[in-house]
Formats: C-alpha cells, sequence, structure tokens
C-alpha cells in the first residue's frame, strides 16, 4: 500500500521494449514492478518491434487518450527480394526474387513514391477492427482480410546502409511519420514498386511525439530499479504534462477556478494546452472555444 501511495499522481513511464513482448505484456509487467492495476499504454507496438513504449499510470492514465502522439519515428531492416504474408520476417514467405540487380538509384526514386502524403493499405496483421475484429485475428483464423487505403504523412524515409545478402538487398533506414503509418507496408510497397517483393526485418520505435529513447528504459532496468527501491517514474505527472502539452501560467485563484470546475478567459492558445499554477504543478489540461477556456481534464482536483 505504501509503493502504491509513493506514485501519488503518477506520472508516465517510458519503457524501451524489447522484442517478443506484446504491449499488453509490458502493461501486465509494470503493473507488478509498480504495484498498481492504473496502468496503461498509449497505442501498441508490434511483438517483433523494440522501442519506445509510452505508458500511464495512477492519474495519468487520463492523459493517455489527450497527448498528442501524431508524429513517430523509427530505424527499420527492409530486405528487398522476397516477399512474405505478414510483410515481415515473422510471416509465410510468398515470393523469392533476386534483387542485387537494383541500383541505389533505382531504390531511391521508388522511395522518394512513398514519401510526402501517400494512400496507404495498412498491413493485414495491423489492429485495425474489421467488422468488430482486429485484422490480424481475422487473418490468423484464415480469413482473407481487405483494408482500404488510407491517407498517412511519410515525412522522411532514408536510406542509411545497404547490404546485399545472397540475393537479396537489406536496406537500413530511417522513418519519420504521421501516425497510423505502417512501416512494414513501406517494406511491403518498395519491394513492390521495384517487382522483387520486399518485408521487414528488423524495427526500432526511436520516439513517440516528444517522447524518445532518452525518456526510455528497458524492463530489466526497471526490475533493477524496483529492486533496489528507486522511483521508477521516469516522469510524474508535472513533468509530463510539461513535455507534452504548451504551458499557460495561471495565477493561484485561476488555479483554484479550474479546480472547482469554473472556466478562464482565453488566451488564443490552439488545441488542448496545458495550466501551471504559480509552484509549477500541472492544474488541468484546456481547450479554447468561443469566449471560454474550459478543462477537458482536471489534473489536480480540489482534494489533491
Amino acid at each position: 500500500m505504501a509503493e502504491r501511495q509513493a506514485l501519488g499522481l503518477g506520472g508516465l513511464l517510458v519503457v524501451d521494449k524489447d522484442g517478443g513482448w506484446t504491449s499488453h505484456d509490458v502493461v501486465a509487467k509494470c503493473r507488478k514492478l509498480l504495484r498498481t492495476k492504473k496502468v496503461g499504454h498509449a497505442g501498441t507496438l508490434d511483438p517483433m518491434a523494440t522501442g519506445v513504449l509510452v505508458l500511464g499510470v495512477e492519474r495519468a492514465t487520463k492523459l493517455l487518450g489527450l497527448l498528442t502522439l501524431t508524429t513517430k519515428a523509427y530505424t527499420a531492416t527492409i530486405r528487398l527480394g522476397q516477399a512474405t504474408n505478414t510483410d515481415d520476417a515473422e510471416g509465410e514467405v510468398l515470393a523469392t526474387e533476386p534483387a542485387t540487380h537494383l541500383t541505389d538509384d533505382e531504390i531511391a526514386a521508388h522511395i522518394g513514391k512513398l514519401t510526402g502524403d501517400i494512400e496507404q493499405v495498412p498491413a493485414t496483421v495491423s489492429a485495425i477492427k474489421v467488422n468488430g475484429e482486429r485484422a490480424y485475428a481475422r487473418h490468423r483464423a484464415g480469413e482473407e482480410v481487405q483494408l482500404a487505403a488510407r491517407p498517412v504523412t511519410v515525412s522522411r524515409f532514408d536510406v542509411l546502409a545497404r547490404r546485399d545478402v545472397s540475393d537479396f538487398v537489406d536496406l537500413d533506414v530511417v522513418v519519420e511519420c504521421s501516425s497510423g503509418t505502417y512501416i512494414r507496408a513501406l517494406a511491403r510497397d518498395l519491394g513492390a514498386g521495384l517487382g522483387v517483393g520486399g518485408h521487414l526485418t528488423a524495427l526500432r520505435r526511436t520516439r513517440v511525439g516528444p517522447f524518445t529513447l532518452e525518456h526510455a528504459r528497458t524492463l530489466d532496468e526497471l526490475a533493477a530499479a524496483a529492486e533496489a527501491g528507486d522511483p521508477l517514474l521516469g516522469l510524474d505527472i508535472d513533468a509530463a504534462v510539461r513535455v507534452a502539452f504548451t504551458a499557460r501560467e495561471v495565477t493561484a485563484a485561476q488555479a483554484d477556478d479550474l479546480r472547482n470546475g469554473r472556466w478562464l478567459e482565453p488566451v488564443g492558445i490552439p488545441g488542448v494546452y496545458a495550466a501551471f499554477d504559480p509552484e509549477g504543478r500541472a492544474i488541468a489540461l484546456l481547450r479554447e472555444s468561443g469566449k471560454r477556456a474550459s478543462s477537458v481534464m482536471v489534473v489536480r482536483p480540489a482534494n489533491l
């Protein structure tokens, strides 16, 4: 009980996820380490992928749906010359074609077609719901899954290195993109465009919104910290809100108004932003509409 009380209002825990773990696995592990059931994640990461997974703890779980995590960054390895039914290395091989004849210029030209504002058909093993059921569940049940193309933005798609491996070409790439972009679909479409097939062999998420690997710790590091009795939260609720949202400084009287459900005069800040009191504490998240700046979430109610 003392451990849970020490968490206070909670905060964000940024995990550097290992490969082979599902996002649910990570949440379950962190619930045990933190000794609280109030842990949730701000978007999944595929089991084969590693890297940044943002978790909310205690009251900060209420922040997760409001976080602006619209941009993400990855490093990945794409294998040209082989297509799989899952668009990654865990799937069944569908076709193999020699790819080492491809020139760097040819590859760059097709990468260019997959950069910017594009229409992308998500991978069939994605978590998108089809008639109420996840696409990956339908795929695993043997159904043929047809997903509609959707608009995404790939702001960066650069090759860092090329390696010719037997008849294949492995590309180490960095991708920066909008939320909802599937890197495995980029690998699939690059290979298809080049006529040799392609799939993803490695994926590491390096950034989600403002949260990077610099904020993250592995589960082993978190377990060691728990064993030593050290704090586990990477960002308490005040630090998390300050990183994630534009800040508006308010007076003590205005902070009391927000705590008690009243609204403030707008100041022209777009979107959801945070109000901080003179002591630097996050009081509420606000959104302006007309002549009001109203709370969409009270971070610190009057009794806390």
